[in-house]
């Protein structure tokens, strides 16, 4: 008899069912206990009020792990969701700009650019150049540097600021345990700034 798990999608062959003459034995912590004849590596789980899985059919002697079966499906499972959710938040994400993007929409990209690598995520930030805009490179590391002035808290570059062909790129990595905050965007301050200097330059030439 095989017993197999649903959720983990795995069969594994459990105490008399084990096929093999002898095995390798260890414990729930991965311990390893030795080579034993499959009867005794079946009484000793026996006494220790457990099963005898085996966990590894391939290796020669077998391996097998001394636990409770529900308990193990249920570790196995956690293991899985976990190595999954992994995978889905280890994606890298791209994010495109152009060198002469306006404030609004540069704002509305560094927020998506915020939001990925809120979720753990990478993300490659792409910034084209065309025509005579190729002889204003300078205007694409300024927009990197507002990027990484807005994000540094919880964004670190990984690797440096490379520009092949017609493109300016960089990835970024998030910083881990950072803390999410409403922070006002450097160039949206930066907007307020100016509007304030105006009107007060208007207000005194009144």
């Amino acid at each position: 008899m095989i017993k197999s798990s649903k959720r983990v999608g795995k069969f594994y062959r459990i105490n008399q069912y084990i096929q093999a003459k002898e095995v390798r034995v260890v414990d729930e912590k991965g311990t390893v206990i030795g080579v034993l004849p499959i009867f005794n590596a079946i009484q000793k789980a026996k006494e220790l009020g457990a099963d005898l899985i085996e966990v590894a059919s391939h290796a020669n002697p077998p391996v097998c792990k001394i636990i409770d079966f529900k308990k193990f499906k249920y570790l196995e499972a956690k293991k899985e969701k976990e190595e999954k959710k992994g995978q889905k938040s280890g994606e890298l994400k791209e994010v495109r700009f152009s060198p002469f993007i306006a404030q609004n929409d540069l704002k509305i990209r560094v927020k998506r650019i915020r939001e990925f690598l809120g979720e753990g995520n990478k993300v490659k930030i792409r910034i084209r150049f065309s025509g005579r805009e190729l002889g204003k490179k300078d205007f694409g590391y300024k927009i990197l540097s507002q990027i990484m002035e807005d994000l540094g808290e919880i964004a670190a570059k990984d690797g440096e600021t490379k520009f092949q062909g017609k493109e300016l790129f960089l990835i970024l990595s998030p910083k881990k345990n950072f803390a999410k905050k409403d922070k006002e965007p450097s160039f949206a301050k930066a907007s307020a700034d100016a509007k304030a200097m105006a009107d007060r330059s208007e207000g005194k030439t009144k």
